[in-house]
């Protein structure tokens, strides 16, 4: 087999600079879409099924693509094409997002922009199995992880950042300038870095490529996928099925918050009575515009706090700091309700980002001892499934709940995530067994070989700071 080599700190920037891009497309459209809805007519009860694109398209389209990328090989390489394809029809998708003039059109640019970013998102996290060796594996996804940040936490706050710079108008439809603009410098800032990844970057060949087109040949098609998929959940160990249950209400709240947070500051800080009066729609924006501030607060303070877990998990438990996590998070929500205040709602975000700090590692730190190595990439992309599943329920079903028993509200649709996220946490300490503290490095990296199946709904890879054991030490 032909040795890698060791790539440079440059290298490693360059292969990971895309991610900056393709947060920067998610960022935006989390921090704006519920309110770009509002204002093209849309009834608060409806936001949630308008969301349905986010987690069905991760559920579709992440496992074919991921599975697509392995089997090719072009002049582009192998993953590099659907990095390609995907910038390309993500940008359009955000350039054009705020002409969208009516509810429905915008919903259609969501779809293509969800489809089109999964199209990207997917390949890049086998690219650093394809191109790193194990020892640098790290530094792979620490610059990923620094990159993911950087990408949220701008793109969250760009549409306050137009504001301050005295942009205040609106579409024609009805969209502020400040998001129409922030849209925009998304979709070029997307284009650049995917592109610079492209092209600054080359892939290794396989090493026999008879081999490879024989292999690629016998392992086509959607049924082959969905026999390993299904063979995959009816062994799962019991680490799985308890930690699954804690992500279902995990990912629960989390959708709630993303939905209805931006809409919820508008309410209790900016002081809007009637998300629906017209009147009232330059204060909503500008209350949705510090939804995005506080969503990049978060996003700073899971990269910081991301770090010091490993020293917490290894002086408690990785248990016991995924539950306390969590309620940072739960406390977090639950206290907008007494908050008016726009600069002490950014403190709810610090709890937000401590749980989102944990969410995105020690559920998978903890499923990682108890998994068979040489099948660990597909157990973690069926764990995935339980990203998705409690989003598309709420997107399926939260109509006649925020219609009829929360009246439109959406500071309560925020509760019930500090609700769902308290839960989880409760859920973990009584139900979560851990069966292995710590496991090789080595046996996660070679199950990460053989990843056919990965369906998060965001670019979010598990941050690779210390929660898994070094190279034989395992057990």
């Amino acid at each position: 087999m032909q040795q890698k080599p060791r790539l440079s700190f440059g290298q490693i920037w360059n292969m990971s600079f895309g991610f900056f891009g393709i947060q920067f497309a998610f960022g935006l459209q989390q921090a704006n879409m519920s309110n770009i809805f509002k204002n093209l007519g849309a009834s608060t009860d409806d936001i949630p099924i308008l969301w349905l694109a986010a987690p069905l398209t991760g559920l579709i389209v992440q496992p074919i693509i991921g599975s697509m990328s392995d089997r090719t090989w072009n002049r582009l390489g192998r993953r590099r094409p659907y990095f390609l394809v995907g910038a390309l029809l993500t940008a359009l998708a955000l350039f054009f997002m705020p002409y969208s003039s009516f509810v429905l059109m915008a919903v259609l640019f969501l779809w293509l922009l969800d489809a089109s970013v999964n199209v990207s998102m997917e390949p890049f996290r086998a690219f650093v199995a394809d191109k790193l060796v194990s020892e640098q594996r790290t530094t792979g996804f620490v610059m990923q992880s620094f990159f993911i940040g950087a990408g949220a936490a701008i793109a969250s706050a760009l549409p306050l950042m137009f504001r301050k710079l005295g942009v205040n108008d609106s579409t024609a439809s009805g969209v502020p300038l400040t998001v129409k603009y922030s849209f925009q410098v998304g979709a070029f800032a997307l284009l650049v870095a995917v592109l610079w990844t492209v092209f600054t970057s080359k892939e290794y060949p396989p090493d026999d490529i008879a081999e490879f087109e024989r292999r690629r040949a016998e392992t086509r098609g959607v049924g082959n996928w969905f026999r390993e998929m299904f063979d995959t959940i009816r062994q799962m160990p019991s680490t799985m099925k308890q930690l699954a249950v804690v992500q279902l209400f995990t990912w629960l709240g989390l959708f709630c918050m993303w939905i209805f947070f931006g809409l919820t500051t508008a309410q209790q800080v900016f002081g809007v009575t009637n998300l629906d009066d017209p009147a009232q729609r330059t204060l909503k924006d500008q209350g949705n515009e510090w939804g995005g501030f506080g969503f990049a607060i978060y996003s700073v303070v899971c990269f910081i706090v991301a770090f010091l877990l490993p020293k917490l998990a290894a002086a408690t438990s990785r248990k016991a700091v995924h539950a306390l996590s969590l309620v940072c998070g739960g406390i977090g929500l639950l206290s907008v309700y007494l908050i008016h205040d726009k600069w002490v709602l950014l403190l709810t975000m610090v709890g937000v980002g401590v749980a989102w700090a944990s969410i995105l590692s020690m559920p998978y730190a903890i499923l990682s001892g108890a998994l068979p190595p040489e099948r660990m990439g597909v157990y973690m992309g069926v764990f995935n499934f339980f990203i998705v599943i409690p989003e598309i329920t709420a997107a399926l079903t939260f109509q006649p709940l925020v219609k009829y028993v929360f009246n439109n509200n959406p500071l309560y649709v925020v509760m019930l995530g500090g609700v769902c996220l308290l839960l989880a946490a409760a859920l973990t300490v009584l139900i979560v067994r851990d069966v292995a503290e710590r496991v090789p490095v080595g046996a996660v990296l070679r199950g990460d070989e053989h990843e056919p199946l990965t369906t998060q709904v965001a670019a979010q890879p598990v941050p690779s700071t210390g929660l898994m054991g070094d190279e034989g030490k395992g057990r």
